[in-house]
């Protein structure tokens, strides 16, 4: 990840982000966004133990602020071994609203354990997810090449 490509995040959402962790003595959720993936794509990367409710809320509110401008954006999961109950319910609510708006939000690198958790919950029928950021941001072009 080269610094030129880095976003910053406005410090209170970064602080909304690890305070939830902070309170459970777990790894503090650390967001990164990244820029310059197929012109105006964006990676979010993910980083720590578990997406609490508290956290996923932080998150989607990033994605909220950013994807706008964006239009397209890649979750990367990769740093994340659980999500709870309330995390996954945050993260449908800023997936259906980033499909209503006309965005692309997709998922990709997920813990055996979150891809067994999005399968068991169906919600890989819900996201669109995908095993590397690389192969998120193919299909980001693939679509784009694609008559709707």
């Amino acid at each position: 990840m080269k610094p030129e490509n880095l976003i910053a995040v406005s410090g209170a959402s970064i602080a909304r982000a690890t305070s939830a962790s902070e309170t459970r003595n777990e790894k503090k959720l650390q967001l990164t966004l990244e820029a310059g993936h197929c012109g105006s794509a964006v990676v979010l990367h993910c980083q720590g133990r578990t997406i609490f409710h508290g956290e996923a809320r932080a998150l989607s509110e990033i994605v909220a602020e950013v994807l706008p401008a964006a239009g397209r954006m890649v979750v990367d999961l990769a740093g994340i071994d659980s999500i709870d109950s309330g995390g996954l319910g945050e993260l449908v609510l800023t997936h259906m609203w980033a499909e209503a708006a006309g965005y692309t939000l997709k998922f990709a690198c997920p813990s055996k354990s979150v891809r067994h958790l999005f399968e068991v919950t169906n919600l890989v029928s819900v996201f669109d997810v995908y095993t590397s950021v690389t192969e998120a941001i193919a299909a980001m072009v693939h679509e784009e090449i694609q008559p709707a």
